[in-house]
């Protein structure tokens, strides 16, 4: 049951119970009422993949002892996956041996992503270090109190130099601040060097800002439980640093009050942001939250003694109460951007240093800054400013600019051969200018009474934005199959082209905006472009047959024609999309439309895509049809075949010569179970 709730409000005041939020957020404005998200990562996909694993790594040429572990496979609407793997050698692990192989609908493996490389055999599988002396320097590594330290792991380290048999060893503890720790190091089994460390706790810093009167998902009982649909939930920690917590209760689905006294308060924002975060990787990005699985995470809140600190460790969000317990962290910018560096951990997996570093930290950032857009909260007004209302600085300038970097003192405005040197959060200062330029562009302007002016780095061009929602899509896709853990930002031009044309198309205005922003951040063209691309159908006498100018030329129920990313256009953005409700209930759109007298041989060409969630083979439960002037042409179930991709049809339009005809496309949907009619590209030839 939803209800209005009160959260944390701005400057101390109490939140008024009847504010109501933004029934749809900026971020969806587009498809609104379209939030069809794709079905969650399928477990038969990995398990089929992994049945599979033997045979791919033979067909990849893998050494004699390397074993293939699959980690995510992504699917596409058109058959076409994306399989993500882990490597074993010799029944080791071996950290940077990730790949990912990308097939056609008919399983064909068209190319292969490596991390750094193919090869993984060290010179030597004999250690000379012992576990013993890694152990000592995984502790010495470590600044944290009370650590405790693993034996040490004998693995593989793929490095920058080559493969290396190494030992991990994870050292935990607490640093003087509270912050937990979980620090990997890397030590060299034969030199006894440390190779790197990496640690597995996130956080962000800041004194809170807070979301005001917001609904929530909540779970109904006796009592009320913080608790959404998803799995997402509030638990107070009550000033410890260890442990769940426990889960916030109420007796009327009213929570908080608006004031720092009332424990409920601070949960209230975090819940709304994990909440909000979920959401927006779901309905904008087709993925089912952080683990892609459709279940939601934990958020613990009132951590530490005046902790100013909020974190992701790998399975939950935690938020400190900020200095003398008085500012709690649990600001939607810190949901968003902790959150979705889960979402890196179960994708490309960034390791955090060097470049990869700043890859990682900039996707948080860009999807810290995703979530707040979509959630367009009046008390935190949308922006490409990172932090801007935590006032760590205490002069009240944001932690980061995205427009341009270097405003904050530290960070990069472009990419240069030392970067990969600097701490994560600065040298991920290039990836979120590129995020801003592909947004918005280059040069001075105002966005939401926030001035930005944006500048390229030498002599590139000028660049002209594409929207941040475009950017984002480009950037998920990026990350969940292009890059590997060891990417640097010449892969992330790389990939980021490979996705705005598996997105929108070779030669696309998209493509093209991609090569352009990576350019005015100095990286390089590498030998992936955009090329050029074979317009689609112009539509002939009929207007905006690819859907790209929206409802224009259209007539009916509103919502179908959609860029909704839960099911793909046959080409651009656009497309129709009928049924995928689940829900009793028709939709239809038409277009009225002259067929030449003088036409010898006049046809309408379309395409259509159907996928469904029911199971039968005997009953058309979901139905659709293709009509001209009332008369029925073609008729469609969930019963059609092929699935999952675009068919093409054609009708014949000789009998309409030299008169007017309505053309109409409509569905209807049984009460449970889905079936998506999806069409794109339709055109006359006359």
């Amino acid at each position: 049951m939803n209800r209005l709730k009160s959260g944390l409000a701005t400057g101390g005041l109490l939140a008024l119970a009847l504010a109501i939020s933004p029934a749809i957020p900026a971020g969806a404005a587009a498809s609104a009422g379209r939030d069809k998200a794709p079905a969650p990562e399928s477990q038969s996909l990995k398990a089929t993949e992994q049945s599979r694993a033997a045979s791919s790594a033979s067909a990849l040429g893998l050494a004699k002892g390397e074993k293939l572990v699959v980690k995510s496979v992504i699917a596409d609407a058109n058959g076409a996956t994306s399989v993500r793997y882990e490597r074993t050698l010799d029944g080791l692990r071996v950290i940077g041996g990730d790949l990912v192989t990308h097939k056609d609908a008919s399983g064909s493996v068209k190319s292969v992503t490596w991390n750094l490389r193919k090869n993984v055999t060290p010179a030597t599988m004999t250690p000379t270090v012992s576990k013993s002396a890694a152990h000592q320097a995984g502790l010495a590594a470590s600044k944290a109190n009370k650590e405790t330290a693993s034996a040490g792991e004998l693995v593989v380290f793929q490095s920058a130099t080559g493969p290396k048999l190494a030992y991990e060893v994870i050292t935990e503890g607490i640093k003087p601040d509270q912050t937990p720790t979980r620090l990997h190091t890397i030590v060299d089994a034969t030199s006894g060097a440390t190779l790197t460390s990496w640690d597995d706790v996130k956080h962000g810093t800041g004194n809170g800002i807070f979301v005001g009167s917001v609904t929530l998902a909540t779970t109904a009982g006796t009592p009320y439980t913080m608790k959404d649909t998803h799995g997402n939930y509030t638990t107070d920690l009550n000033q410890a640093t260890t442990g769940t917590g426990t889960t916030f209760t109420d007796s009327d689905d009213v929570w908080g009050n608006g004031l720092q006294s009332n424990r409920q308060s601070a949960a209230v924002d975090a819940h709304y942001g994990a909440g909000k975060t979920y959401d927006y990787y779901n309905t904008q990005l087709g993925r089912a939250g952080i683990w892609n699985n459709g279940t939601g995470a934990r958020s613990r809140v009132h951590y530490g003694q005046s902790y100013a600190n909020a974190f992701w460790d790998g399975t939950q969000m935690t938020y400190g109460d900020g200095t003398n317990n008085a500012a709690p962290l649990v600001e939607l910018d810190v949901a968003g951007h902790e959150m979705s560096h889960g979402v890196t951990e179960n994708t490309a997996n960034l390791t955090y240093s060097g470049e990869s570093g700043g890859l990682n930290e900039a996707t948080s950032d860009i999807f810290g800054t995703a979530v707040e857009w979509y959630a367009n909260n009046p008390n935190d007004v949308p922006d490409y400013l990172i932090g801007e209302k935590l006032n760590l600085n205490g002069n009240g300038t944001p932690l980061r600019y995205m427009d341009q970097p270097s405003k904050d003192g530290a960070s990069k405005d472009c990419w240069s051969s030392t970067l990969g040197s600097l701490d994560p959060h600065y040298s991920s200062g290039p990836l979120n200018h590129w995020y801003y330029l592909l947004s918005e562009g280059s040069g001075a302007k105002t966005i939401n009474g926030v001035s930005y002016n944006s500048p390229v780095c030498g002599t590139a061009g000028a660049v002209t934005g594409i929207t941040h929602l475009k950017a984002e899509k480009i950037w998920y896709r990026t990350l969940a199959t292009y890059l590997t853990s060891s990417s640097n930002y010449a892969a992330a031009r790389t990939g980021a082209i490979k996705s705005a044309k598996d997105l929108y198309g070779a030669g696309s205005v998209e493509c093209t905006a991609v090569e352009k922003a990576f350019t005015a951040i100095a990286v390089a063209a590498t030998t992936e472009t955009c090329g050029t691309t074979t317009p689609p159908p112009t539509g002939g006498a009929l207007t905006n047959g690819g859907f790209e100018s929206g409802q224009t030329g259209w007539t009916g129920t509103a919502g179908p024609i959609t860029n909704n990313t839960g099911r793909p256009a046959r080409t651009g953005t656009w497309k129709m999309w009928l049924g995928g409700n689940g829900v009793a209930g028709s939709e239809s759109e038409s277009q009225t439309f002259a067929v030449p007298a003088t036409a010898v041989t006049p046809t309408l060409t379309y395409y259509i895509r159907i996928d469904t969630a029911e199971t039968t083979t005997t009953t058309a439960y979901d139905t659709a049809t293709v009509s001209i002037n009332g008369v029925t042409k073609h008729s469609f179930s969930n019963l059609s075949t092929p699935k999952s991709s675009y068919v093409v049809k054609t009708i014949d339009l000789t009998a309409y010569k030299g008169t007017n005809v309505t053309l109409k496309f409509a569905d209807t949907e049984d009460s449970s179970l889905q079936t998506s009619f999806v069409v794109d590209d339709v055109s006359t030839n006359f």
